[in-house]
């Protein structure tokens, strides 16, 4: 919940974008389906017993693994939780590129999907 509240309040995601997840129960809790159906978001689970409904989520776990966690050597949890937000927000956001984004990292990707909108809002009579 905590996770899912900080990326609403942070991305502001528009109504109608897509959540995907697996079929734990945390994601399929009435607490967790009320916030996302309240954010206007559409809600996507994996299909039961089907590993590739996941295939990008599990991409980048296998990235953050190899090229984070498994790269570190964190004395405590307090840096666990400082340095894997830095690494998703600084290296995974920012920096690596995304083939399926046409080689951009997301965050210059969303930039250029907000000004492609405006565009069309500006366009459109």
């Amino acid at each position: 919940m905590a996770a899912l509240q900080a990326a609403l309040a942070d991305r502001r995601p528009p109504p109608g974008c897509l959540h995907h997840s697996d079929r734990g129960g945390p994601y399929a809790c009435d607490q967790y389906v009320q916030l996302l159906t309240n954010a206007g978001l559409r809600i996507s689970m994996s299909r039961r017993g089907n590993p590739y409904d996941n295939a990008q989520a599990e991409s980048f776990f296998k990235t953050l693994k190899h090229e984070e966690v498994n790269l570190s050597e964190y004395r405590n949890f307090e840096e666990v939780a400082a340095s894997i937000p830095a690494f998703i927000e600084q290296v995974y956001n920012r920096e690596r590129l995304h083939s399926a984004l046409g080689y951009l990292p997301p965050a210059e990707f969303e930039h250029n999907l907000k000004i492609a909108r405006q565009r069309v809002l500006i366009a459109t009579p």
